[in-house]
């Protein structure tokens, strides 16, 4: 994706929900359209987060302020990214993020009989965490716990 010329173009954001072995990514739109999703190793993050930040400009990493979230925003000053970080509360994010995930996947056969809430996700769904963090720093609300600033 080249980024247009227009002054009024905005970047899109990058969320990460961090966690100690694996982060779900997703960069998200202004206009909230989910350009990628992922999980990514914690080992392998800082390569990805370099590759969204070179395809699509991204500018400002919205990071869960729980688990994780020191270590990875050390990770990504360690590795030498300017991009302001703005934490987000992640409270309920992840039983939000399982329920969205079961719905986008739904049940066949027997297992369609099943309430949602009895259902278990077939793969982690912490990509869909970070699409919930990202919609939530859009709607203005970014944690107080930890406070917004540069990597």
């Amino acid at each position: 994706m080249s980024t247009p010329s227009s002054a009024s173009f905005v970047p899109p954001l990058l969320a990460i929900d961090p966690g100690r072995d694996k982060c779900g990514v997703a960069v998200v739109t202004v206009g909230r359209e989910v350009l990628v999703q992922e999980i990514v190793g914690v080992d392998a993050l800082h390569h990805r987060v370099a590759h969204f930040i070179g395809r699509y400009g991204v500018k400002l990493i919205v990071l869960g302020d729980r688990t994780g979230a020191r270590e990875v925003r050390e990770l990504l000053r360690r590795s030498g990214f300017q991009q302001e970080i703005a934490f987000v509360d992640e409270h309920r994010s992840s039983e939000l993020g399982r329920e969205r995930y079961l719905k986008a996947h739904p049940a066949r056969g027997w297992g369609s009989l099943l309430p949602i809430g009895l259902r278990v996700p077939d793969r982690p769904y912490d990509d869909y965490v970070a699409v919930i963090l990202a919609e939530r720093y859009l709607d203005g609300q970014a944690s107080t716990r930890l406070r917004r600033g540069r990597v």
